[in-house]
């Protein structure tokens, strides 16, 4: 941050959403509300120091749990809860910002800079996400391979909200859809549902501020011929975008490398009907593109060794595939993959995210 505050000319910023504070802690959890646009503690950097600011309600904990010292920051600076002005004060008291990334407040919103600043994750960033899809992947086949027919959704959404709390994992986006409604809807969100025969599940997690995104599906029978005919030209679309993140290639590049294997597929334009997915990281996604978006700054940016992704196809009648991947020197390494070895899960997706489970038809 203080290299981006050289070239760009500000002398301090602010930080105040969720996101900025996690990177800039090195992922200090410290939310009260989840839901929260706005982060309960700040951070404050310029050229003189490093300040963490929050309220008296939360500054005991975050400095006896934190340490603030350890993590580099010179102080932590509180007010009264009741103030509601108090860590704009503050923040301003420091040393005029003129930056920040989005508060009102708190002058020019440079939101775009810090996320291009923390696309490259650390080397310790990298292992505890590393860490993070071992532990979703593993969470999400305990809870599919008790998938029976009839079982309401909620019940699948309740076991594998458990299995990744238990991990200290927050489920950001937990979806849980099957049957006829997985085949009607692009997000067949959780309802109450009783399923018999397939069910997908989609969740986007996070712990220590970095996230993970990933789509399995569990089915009690042969895939109908819809899906069983969508999910290998899927499967090709996948392979060709992913083929082409490579260090130094354009995000816009891979998008077109999109576009052009939807139509080769033989669905041309359809990624228009459902999100596409990009870089992951201290954010669900850092930004969303697609063809429709080339004057974007992130048409032109480059991939970054380091850098998180999770693009998210799909066509329509079910078939979706997402996983979290590393971009390395030689390419891509999985984040989400589920155990290996039978040591966490019995059975093993195939590699359209499937588990195939032993059942019997039921007629509704």
């Amino acid at each position: 941050m203080r290299y981006w505050l050289d070239i760009s000319g500000h002398s301090a910023v602010t930080l105040t959403s969720p996101a900025a504070v996690a990177w800039a802690t090195g992922g200090v959890h410290h939310q009260v509300d989840h839901a929260a646009c706005t982060s309960e503690v700040w951070a404050v950097v310029s050229h003189k120091g490093a300040y963490l600011i929050a309220s008296e309600v939360e500054s005991d904990r975050i400095e006896d749990e934190y340490q603030p010292a350890m993590l580099g920051f010179d102080d932590l600076l509180s007010f009264p809860w009741y103030e509601s002005d108090g860590a704009v004060n503050i923040a301003r008291s420091i040393e005029a910002t003129g930056a920040s990334d989005g508060h009102p407040d708190l002058g020019v919103d440079v939101t775009e800079d810090l996320v291009e600043l923390r696309l490259s994750l650390s080397e310790p960033e990298l292992q505890d996400l590393k860490s993070l899809g071992a532990d979703v992947s593993d969470a999400m086949a305990l809870s599919l391979e008790l998938f029976e027919p009839g079982v309401v959704d909620l019940e699948i959404q309740s076991i594998l909200a458990q299995q990744l709390e238990r991990r200290g994992v927050r489920a950001r986006i937990l979806m849980v859809g099957g049957d006829d409604r997985l085949r009607r809807y692009r997000h067949p969100v959780t309802q109450g549902f009783p399923i018999w025969h397939m069910v997908m599940v989609v969740v986007v997690a996070e712990r220590t501020g970095l996230h993970v995104a990933t789509t399995r599906y569990a089915s009690v029978e042969p895939l109908p011929g819809e899906l069983s005919a969508a999910f290998p030209k899927l499967h090709s679309i996948k392979e060709k975008i992913l083929a082409a993140c490579r260090p130094g290639t354009t995000y816009g590049e891979v998008i077109d490398h999109l576009d052009s294997a939807y139509r080769e597929a033989g669905y041309p334009n359809e990624w228009r009907n459902h999100y596409q997915g990009g870089p992951i990281g201290f954010s669900q996604r850092e930004f969303e593109i697609a063809p429709a978006n080339q004057d974007s700054r992130w048409y032109r940016h480059s991939l970054e060794i380091g850098t998180a992704l999770a693009f998210n196809p799909s066509l329509p009648g079910g078939a979706k595939l997402e996983d979290t991947y590393i971009l390395t020197e030689s390419g891509l390494d999985p984040v989400t993959t589920t155990t290996t070895g039978g040591s966490v899960t019995r059975t093993k997706p195939n590699e359209y995210g499937v588990f195939q489970l032993p059942g019997t038809r039921h007629e509704v």
